[in-house]
């Protein structure tokens, strides 16, 4: 019996990275291949420092010579090798290998995997922390389906000794993660950060795939990523798979949308469609190099304190039926979300909102944390090549509408205000549709739980279908309110 101290709390005691390699290398049926391109043999080097590594890894290598690896894996049509394609490519070639050269008839029991991963570590100059793709293709089950696990990293350590290290213990977790803990993959996830910290390493992406995950939503296991605070941002596209924000972001010229979209209405798609239009005509922004981004704060996802994530699932798949790609954050300020898309872009930006939203923006309560207060994030707001399209507030009293011009600010903010607009910084939108200025979300999410009528012709075509065949939001019949 293990020594108790009075006072002792109970917490979860974490395995070794040592201790998670052993009792893989233990294991008499785990078996398959290391491939590691760009920051050493690092996963490796755990498995083989662990013992009895002989009986788990069939090759351990690494093809860093480029042409070397375009002989084994092929030449990616963007030539280049730290990415997801090439990354599926390198676990597909060695789990091919491993079933060509070791017999089912003589090893029956035998579980196959293949983790590989491709990075690049910090730059000599260390303006470029680097980042990479690790994943594992492996098997729970003889002669099943394989199951997969792809992640992207992105290192936030300055040295490049302490970015491989970092990648040998998030290798092992992932890998003891995928034989361990598949059948819950939201702890999975929190596991990948074992004996590692969220200052060293960011994953930004994570998709699964295969038998074992056939119930896994990865745009769930995004909204994880950020609710772990693994990352300050995801995204995903129509298509419901997480997507990598540099992949889309790049260099490109991006205009964004904030809100609960609890549910998406006409307004909403209004706002969008009036600011891409105005967006577009303005100077070097092509069609062509333009992403929209749909964004929705973590904050805006907290029912009673927690995050209610079958609403999440239920506002995401509105947006992405409309074909438009979604980001999921921890920006609770504007200015933030500004910075982020700068990491990635030096095009032009725009943001698009409501009267509302700017009130919300000019407020200086938001900045209390910042040494420079509300002039620093104006600073960070406004400093890049950025413009706001405002769309007006119509009152239901009074029929009178508030645009950039009759919008009243704290008198302290007054002069401030008056700054960004008459430097072009704010601009009305003024072709907005009349006959939907009374549609508020809240009010039609009123309607839709107490089975009220009338709230369908409020939102955009097809999205009541969804809305009544899903069961979004808590929607009732007017029968079953009856």
């Amino acid at each position: 019996m293990p020594i108790k101290i009075m006072g002792d709390k109970e917490f979860e005691s974490v395995p070794s990275i040592k201790s998670k390699a052993l009792r893989i290398n233990l294991n008499q049926n785990i078996y398959g291949t290391f491939a590691e391109i760009g920051a050493g043999q690092e996963t490796a080097r755990n498995f083989f420092r662990a013992g009895g590594a002989s009986g788990t890894i069939a090759k351990a290598m690494s093809a860093y010579d480029k042409d070397f690896s375009d002989a084994i894996y092929g030449i990616e049509n963007d030539k280049r090798y730290v990415t997801e394609a090439r990354l599926k490519k390198m676990l597909k070639h060695e789990v091919k290998l491993i079933e060509e050269r070791i017999t089912r008839e003589k090893h029956p029991n035998k579980l196959f995997f293949s983790y590989a991963n491709t990075v690049a570590t910090i730059d000599f100059a260390k303006k470029y922390k680097g980042h990479g793709w690790v994943g594992i293709r492996y098997q729970t089950v003889p002669n099943e389906e394989y199951n997969e696990i792809t992640l992207h990293i992105r290192f936030h350590e300055n040295d490049a000794r302490l970015q491989q290290m970092t990648l040998g213990v998030l290798g092992v977790n992932l890998i003891y993660g995928a034989y361990y803990k598949y059948d819950n993959p939201k702890k999975l996830l929190r596991y990948l950060y074992d004996h590692l910290d969220k200052d060293q390493i960011e994953i930004d992406t994570i998709n699964f795939s295969g038998p074992r995950f056939t119930k896994v939503d990865n745009r769930l296991m995004s909204l994880q990523l950020v609710k772990n605070g693994m990352t300050e941002a995801v995204m995903f596209g129509p298509d419901g798979n997480n997507i990598l924000p540099a992949a889309i972001l790049y260099k490109k010229n991006i205009l964004a949308l904030r809100g609960s979209f609890r549910p998406v209405t006409k307004v909403n798609m209004d706002i969008y469609k009036k600011s891409l239009n105005m967006f577009l005509s303005e100077n070097k922004v092509k069609k062509e190099k333009t992403v929209v981004i749909f964004e929705i704060t973590l904050s805006n996802l907290r029912a009673e304190g927690e995050i209610d994530e079958e609403d999440f699932m239920s506002r995401a798949r509105l947006l992405c039926s409309l074909g438009q790609t979604v980001m999921i954050s921890n920006f609770k300020e504007y200015y933030r979300m500004v910075e982020y898309f700068s990491n990635y872009t030096k095009e032009r930006m725009a943001l698009a909102m409501g009267v509302n939203n700017l009130v919300d923006i000019f407020d200086q309560k938001y900045y209390m944390h910042l040494s420079g207060g509300i002039l620093e994030a104006f600073g960070k707001l406004f400093f890049k090549d950025l413009k706001v399209y405002l769309y007006p507030l119509k009152n239901h009293e009074t029929g009178e509408l508030t645009d950039s011009d009759t919008l009243k600010v704290h008198p302290r903010m007054k002069e401030l205000y008056k700054f960004f607009k008459y430097n072009g910084k704010l601009q009305d939108i003024t072709d907005y549709d009349p006959s939907i200025m009374d549609i508020f979300s809240r009010e039609v999410l009123q309607k839709i739980q107490e089975g009220e009528p009338g709230w369908e012709d409020q939102l955009p075509e097809l999205i009541p279908e969804m809305i009544k065949a899903n069961n979004f939001f808590g929607y009732k019949t007017v029968e079953s309110v009856e």
